[in-house]
C-alpha cells in the first residue's frame, strides 16, 4: 500500500525538485493501491513541488466542440481526463484557466498569473480556437507559459498518446508552413513513434512513482527537438487528427 509520503518521497527520488513548474500527464490507476486514493497522489505531488507551481490539465474533451462549448463552465464543468485531475481541480484553492476545451488546473506560486489570459488571441493558432475564447496554445496559454518558465513535464504511468505537448509542436510547424504556404492544413502527429524517438535521443529521467513507470523532462527540450525532427523529416510524422 503507497502512501502520500512514500509517493513523495518517490518522486523526489525521481528527480522532481521543490520550486519546480511541473506539469502532470498522470494515470491514477496506475499507481496501484493508494491509502488514501486520489487525494493522496495529489498531495504527495504538491509535497514534491514545494513552494514550485504544479499545473495539470483539466479538458473538457467529451463529445464535440459544439457540445463542449455549451456546457463549459469553468467553476464547475469536470475534467474528462482522469481521476486526479479532476480531484486536483476541485481543490480549494486551485485555479483554472478559461478555455471551453483545453483548460489547465495550477496552485502554487504565480498560479493565477499563469491562467489567466487564456481567452486572448495573440500567438499559435490551432484547429481548437473557437470564439469568445481565445488561442488553445497562444501566447497566453498555460501551456506555452509552463514551456516559457522552463517547466518540466511529468508523465505519471502514462505513455506518449497522453502527451498533449506535441499539440504545440503541430501548432508550431503549422505557424511556419503557412508562411510560405497560407493553405496548408494542420497536420496532426504521431505521439508514439515520436515520444520512442524522444526516449531514444531526449535528456529524460525514469523511474518508478508507486507501481508507476514514469518520465520527467524539460518541456521546452521536448517541445523543441521535436520540432526540429518534424521540420527536417516533413510528413513521416503526419498522422489522421
Amino acid at each position: 500500500m503507497h502512501t502520500r509520503t512514500s509517493l513523495a518521497r518517490d518522486l523526489r527520488a525521481l528527480g522532481v525538485r521543490g520550486g519546480d513548474t511541473l506539469f502532470v500527464h498522470s494515470s491514477f490507476r496506475s499507481l496501484g493501491r493508494v491509502a488514501g486514493g486520489a487525494q493522496s497522489v495529489v498531495d504527495s505531488l504538491v509535497n514534491a513541488a514545494g513552494d514550485g507551481l504544479l499545473l495539470m490539465p483539466s479538458f473538457n474533451l467529451e463529445g464535440d466542440r459544439d457540445e463542449r462549448a455549451a456546457r463549459w463552465d469553468p467553476a464547475t464543468t469536470p475534467s474528462s481526463v482522469g481521476w486526479l485531475t479532476e480531484c486536483f481541480r476541485r481543490m480549494p484553492g486551485t485555479v483554472r484557466s478559461d478555455h471551453y476545451s483545453h483548460s489547465v488546473a495550477a496552485r502554487g506560486r504565480d498560479a493565477a498569473g499563469v491562467v489567466d489570459g487564456h481567452r486572448r488571441t495573440e500567438g499559435l493558432p490551432s484547429p481548437w480556437d473557437r470564439p469568445p475564447w481565445g488561442r488553445t496554445y497562444g501566447t497566453h496559454s498555460p501551456m506555452i507559459r509552463a514551456r516559457e518558465r522552463g517547466g518540466r513535464l511529468l508523465m505519471l504511468g502514462v505513455d506518449y498518446q497522453s502527451s498533449t505537448y506535441v499539440h504545440v509542436v503541430e501548432a508550431m510547424w503549422w505557424a511556419e508552413r503557412r508562411q510560405w504556404d497560407p493553405e496548408a492544413a494542420f497536420a496532426g502527429l504521431h505521439r508514439p513513434g515520436l515520444g520512442a524517438l524522444w526516449d531514444r535521443t531526449g535528456r529524460v529521467l525514469r523511474g518508478c512513482v508507486g507501481d508507476a513507470e514514469c518520465r520527467l523532462f524539460g518541456i521546452r527540450d521536448y517541445v523543441d527537438t521535436l520540432l526540429g525532427i518534424v521540420r527536417s523529416t516533413g510528413t513521416r510524422w503526419a498522422t489522421a487528427n
